[in-house]
């Protein structure tokens, strides 16, 4: 199995831009590794734990980012060179750690590496952990390409330990999930031992103790910005700010991350070359001055480009507005007057649309033109589906039961949800059963208040959703908070084995660990009935006995009782391909139109593999996607769905 620690000094391998950046942390040399899965930073875990046994390194997924940030952090407290990693809101979840981390500084080279979604392709939110940086006042990277990648993930561990403070190298979906050319770089032969010294003066960052106290924090944040005036200077050098274009363009481009190649090309399709030049800054906090206000003094006109929140655009303003006089007047645009969209991904057509505003350029009507005419055929060629359950997903079985009970029961009882796949019982392919969808462990956390709220004349029952990695990451805090103040709901653990929706990667309760050893698992059972909640499972397979089991919790109607729906993903590595039953639809008895159902099992239930077979008007399953899972023949009321056990 080829892993990112294959290939030599010299060699050009075709890499995924996380690929870049765990092959970049590799040759740094880096020892501690941890994460926590989130789209779409997960692949660099991945790929350090598979290098994991021959690099002499140390991998986890840990339980939540703010943990695996002080993992990391205790291999660069022991002088080993260590790394966190996240999505952007797994940034939020680690930030309490972070402020006080960057305070006291770091000893082995530590890199933070947050990979952010732009227009939320796989997020529920456009979060920009950028302003962490300013906020919290440590260096952030942010590398352009997939060269950059891994080349600016070394050199973080390198200015890391320079400076003596974390640093964050920053990714987008474009960067971390494309893939492009990489020239590798040499391996370490010999890694450092780990050396932990406690024993010096409180102030001493690399032989006292471990953190900060209000006698020594005036000294210790004056020692911080310190750091940050040194990466300043040591940015106004780097080879990762690069400018291209004429020496006195007509309009400046300042832009970083994916978004240098959008206007790179969009430049090219203006054919605005001789008037456009662009900086793009890989070093974006602080800011390099001088470097920047040299390009501003070169021209009246300035576009900074960026997704997300305006951070690079409101940095320059303000060094633009520091140097004053010496700069003169200068004319912005960006996002904050229109030039750019304040949402959303960018893309060179959408960068070729401010672009040719601010120079006055009719765009090429034939990309117009061709884009629509892509529009209309892929209209005319793809089949509209909306979003739903994978075939065999036990999440539709769990809410096509929870549905059902809370209608059964009369009640106006209503559902709580959370982060994950899950996520879309807020929709029709979980029929609409979820009420709310926030942060993970927001589901228990917003019901433990709604379970208070009798008193006000709040009383339909109250239930919440989590699944089992969501469970330890974020959901046991809200359930001893509602255990410990008597609120009335139930709680709903949909257990499918694993963390679904970013690749299966293991979580406590589970018998692995992300490098594949033996670990300990812990019971989500045994510690919701520590916690002082009653436990109650259930085979969501079994729907009329899933369905019966929680009108008995709703009944009870107090305290709080917590139900786990046991069922692996059907997508999972132990259960792919391995079919409990053969479905089929007996056409002799299925009804179609007439059966009064209004086409329930291929209209609301929503299986992928339960299809309309128009020419018969009646049901079919598609015995490709069918996963085996069976549930299809508990919903039909005709009984026309069979279901044979698979020997």
């Amino acid at each position: 199995m080829q892993t990112v620690r294959d290939g030599k000094a010299g060699d050009v391998r075709l890499m995924q831009g996380n690929e870049a950046l765990a092959r970049g942390a590799l040759e740094a040399g880096v020892s501690v590794a941890a994460g926590y899965p989130g789209t779409p930073s997960s692949e660099i875990i991945e790929n350090l734990a598979k290098a994991a046994k021959d690099s002499d390194l140390y991998v986890e997924f840990s339980t939540n980012e703010k943990v695996a940030l002080e993992v990391a952090a205790s291999g660069s407290f022991a002088e080993l060179r260590s790394l966190a990693v996240m999505k952007q809101v797994g940034v939020n979840v680690a930030a309490d750690f972070l402020l006080h981390l960057v305070l006291y500084g770091t000893r082995g080279g530590m890199v933070l590496a947050s990979c952010e979604d732009p227009g939320g392709l796989s997020s529920t939110n456009e979060g920009d952990s950028r302003h962490y940086a300013k906020m919290m006042e440590f260096p952030l990277l942010e590398p352009g390409d997939f060269q950059e990648a891994k080349d600016m993930m070394r050199w973080a561990f390198e200015l890391s330990e320079e400076i003596r403070n974390l640093v964050m190298v920053r990714s987008v979906t474009r960067l971390s999930h494309a893939s492009g050319r990489v020239g590798l770089g040499n391996l370490p032969e010999k890694k450092e031992r780990a050396h932990l010294n406690v024993e010096g003066p409180p102030i001493g960052q690399m032989e006292g103790p471990i953190g900060a106290l209000p006698v020594t924090l005036n000294f210790m944040h004056g020692r911080q910005q310190g750091k940050m005036r040194k990466a300043a200077e040591i940015f106004e050098d780097s080879p990762y700010n690069t400018y291209t274009g004429p020496d006195n363009p007509e309009l400046l481009i300042v832009t970083s991350s994916s978004a240098w190649l959008y206007c790179t090309e969009a430049v090219d399709l203006l054919n605005a070359g001789d008037r456009v030049g662009i900086l793009k800054l890989g070093c974006t906090y602080p800011l390099p001055p001088k470097l920047v206000t040299k390009h501003l003094s070169t021209t009246d006109k300035v576009f900074i480009v960026e997704e997300l929140l305006p951070f690079l655009e409101d940095n320059v303003k303000t060094l633009a507005a520091e140097m004053g006089a010496a700069l003169g007047h200068k004319t912005f645009y960006g996002k904050k007057d229109g030039s750019l969209p304040s949402t959303g991904e960018l893309n060179p057509d959408v960068v070729m649309g401010g672009l040719a505003k601010i120079l006055d350029i009719e765009p090429d009507a034939s990309l117009a033109k061709y884009s629509e005419e892509l529009e209309q055929v892929v209209g005319q060629s793809v089949v509209a589906r909306s979003l739903t359950f994978c075939a065999g997903c036990p999440h539709r079985a769990s809410f096509w039961s929870l549905h059902n009970a809370l209608e059964l029961d009369g009640r106006y009882g209503f559902m709580c949800g959370d982060i994950g796949c899950y996520t879309m019982g807020i929709s029709p392919a979980g029929f609409g059963t979820l009420k709310s969808v926030h942060a993970m462990g927001s589901g228990i956390g917003l019901a433990s208040g709604f379970g208070q709220l009798g008193q006000f004349g709040l009383d339909r029952p109250v239930l919440a959703a989590c699944g089992d990695s969501t469970f330890f990451h974020a959901a046991v805090p809200a359930l001893i908070n509602a255990v410990h103040h008597n609120a009335k709901l139930v709680m709903v653990v949909l257990d499918n084995s694993g963390t679904g929706m970013t690749g299966f990667q293991p979580h406590p309760g589970l018998t692995y660990d992300a490098m594949g050893k033996q670990a300990t698992p812990v019971d989500v059972a045994k510690v919701c009935r520590a916690i002082g909640a009653s436990v109650t499972i259930s085979d969501p397979f079994d729907v009329k006995g899933t369905t019966d089991t929680l009108l008995d919790l709703l009944e009870q109607d107090s305290g709080v009782r917590v139900l786990i729906l046991r069922q692996m993903c059907a997508l999972s590595p132990e259960k792919k391909l391995k079919k409990m039953y053969e479905v089929a639809v007996d056409q002799s008895i299925c009804l179609g139109e007439a059966c009064g159902c209004n086409r329930l099992c291929t209209r609301v239930f929503k299986c992928p593999a339960l299809i309309w077979d128009a020419s018969a008007g009646k049901a079919l399953v598609d015995e490709v996607l069918c996963a085996g899972c069976g549930v299809c023949a508990s919903i039909c009321p005709s009984g026309a769905i069979t279901r044979k056990e698979v020997a």
